[in-house]
């Protein structure tokens, strides 16, 4: 058997004992970048340029918190939704929750009423806060879900002083807590008892089925920061510099710009700078206007920067430092956005939900990573390999990731067959084909799409679903702006190949909707 691990004897030093907010805002860790921590923003709001300091977040949090308390009695193991786009108040939602013990569950602000309500039922939450333009569908869900009208918040940090509404927001919640006296007490936990306090119910697909809650402790996060932090060398003067800002670009609901994006940069002392939605050319905008130093995205964006002709316009060379993750990045775009990044340390990373995010990420000790490579193993972190013959694979020999961390999550939530599937005595089933070398550089060879893991099984029950459909398969294809998209082998029922069922009009809908490419065999599908 061959345990890859991190080639380091720095001690991570992570604490078993605190909150993700006590972690933040109340102590200081020795991995920590405190050079520029008190007297910059933490957080800054792209549309304005509105600071947020770290004084200033405390105060927030507490009367989020406090507020919270007297108007909702939300309450130790309770989940309240996130269902918004990114906000510099999302960071002051999930620490306040976390003050009074409660759980974030933050939702894609993209779903559906059906899909929110899902998401609401599964984590059983008690509030549900949200952004004014996605108040109809946060209605519809919550009446769904059977969670009360009158548990609805609407988060609008742009727009503080909107007209009155019947529905409260999130700067009155936090006005009033700051008004009253204070009416909870945090708990401080028990030595280890961060492992299995309940953080964050976090959506992810997995490998099969509907979209499990992913149950992540306290612990995992602060894991992952700190072996990030080591990993980086983050405390190196020539790492993390006086000036450096980070972007916040991705969604804060997705695992990568939860932890790394919004913790990993707070962590390191980085001003962010939070964009509500992704937009190209207003991205170039931002880039400049913050001189941006620190960038980490997905390769949908990566394709933008080497191709949008927009990019020739703009002087990046301030730009220092890029990562890309949530889906493979190929070796030709790698050489791509060297030539639009001269100046930037750039490779991949690669992690999960079932990780709390990062389990691989390239060093900075090589400017440029090796090409197509997800990096090598974060420290504390231990792979192995496992091959179809169930045993266990060597350097060089291709076959599922296995991932010992202290960052992995603990369970999937109310689901112990998929739980017992991929939760194994410590060991995270990724469900993703590697090769590891010698080196310890990681190879991954899985099915994607614009950071979103699909669950082929998923997308194979939706075709079948389909009256004149027989049989279907869905394996993954390389996309270069989407990582991989799902492409669907379909045999039709024999009346209906006969009698051309489907419509031109109706299979362009189909297909949108669900999958990129279609083809149609007279013969079937032989299955293994």
């Amino acid at each position: 058997m061959t345990d890859f691990t991190y080639p380091s004897s720095i001690p991570l030093h992570i604490p078993d004992n605190l909150t993700l907010p006590q972690f933040i805002l109340d102590t200081h860790h020795p991995a920590r970048v405190t050079k520029r921590l008190l007297s910059s923003p933490w957080l800054i709001e792209d549309a304005t340029g509105r600071g947020m300091g770290f004084e200033e977040a405390r105060h927030r949090v507490y009367g989020l918190a406090n507020g919270l308390k007297l108007k909702y009695n939300v309450a130790e193991g309770q989940a309240v939704c996130l269902f918004t786009p990114n906000d510099i108040d999302y960071p002051i939602l999930i620490w306040g929750i976390h003050r009074l013990g409660a759980i974030v569950t933050a939702a894609n602000p993209a779903y559906s009423a059906d899909e929110l309500a899902y998401q609401l039922s599964t984590a059983k939450a008690v509030n549900l806060i949200t952004h004014p333009d996605f108040l109809a569908t946060a209605f519809a869900a919550a009446k769904k879900a059977g969670v009360p009208a009158e548990r609805l918040i609407i988060l609008d940090s742009a727009h503080p002083s909107r007209p009155s509404s019947p529905v409260p927001t999130v700067e009155e919640i936090i006005a009033y807590g700051l008004s009253q006296p204070t009416n909870f007490v945090e708990r401080h936990l028990s030595p280890g008892e961060a492992k299995t306090k309940l953080a964050f119910l976090s959506f992810s697909s997995g490998t099969t089925g509907k979209p499990k809650a992913v149950a992540i402790s306290h612990y995992a996060p602060i894991a992952n920061v700190i072996q990030m932090a080591i990993h980086q060398e983050a405390k190196k003067e020539e790492r993390i510099k006086p000036g450096d800002v980070a972007l916040g670009a991705l969604p804060f609901f997705h695992i990568y710009g939860l932890v790394v994006q919004m913790h990993f940069s707070i962590f390191c002392g980085m001003p962010l700078v939070v964009i509500p939605k992704f937009d190209y050319v207003r991205f170039l905008e931002s880039l400049i206007k913050y001189r941006i130093t620190h960038l980490f995205l997905v390769p949908p964006q990566v394709v933008l920067l080497c191709k949008h002709q927009a990019t020739p316009k703009y002087d990046l060379s301030h730009v220092r430092f890029v990562m890309c993750g949530a889906a493979p990045l190929s070796a030709e775009l790698t050489q791509e956005v060297i030539k639009v990044l001269p100046n930037a340390a750039i490779g991949q990373g690669y992690g999960m939900t079932e990780t709390c995010t990062t389990v691989t990420m390239f060093s900075t000790k090589r400017k440029i990573a090796v090409f197509g490579s997800a990096g090598t193993p974060l420290p504390g972190t231990t792979l192995r390999v496992l091959k179809p013959d169930g045993t266990f694979g060597k350097v060089g020999e291709q076959g599922e990731l296995l991932v010992h961390s202290p960052s992995n999550a603990l369970r999937y939530a109310n689901n112990e067959e998929a739980t017992k599937e991929t939760f194994l005595d410590g060991w995270v089933r990724t469900g993703d084909e590697v090769i590891i070398q010698e080196d310890g550089e990681v190879f991954i060879e899985l099915l994607k799409v614009r950071g979103f893991q699909v669950a082929p099984a998923e997308l194979e029950g939706h075709i079948l679903q389909h009256p004149d459909v027989a049989d279907t398969c869905v394996i993954g294809i390389l996309d270069e702006y989407s990582g991989e998209l799902p492409m669907a082998y379909v045999v039709l029922r024999p009346e209906a190949a006969k009698r051309a069922a489907i419509s031109p009009a109706e299979s362009e809908k189909f297909k949108a909707s669900i999958i990129k490419a279609w083809f149609i065999f007279p013969g079937g599908i032989t299955s293994n």
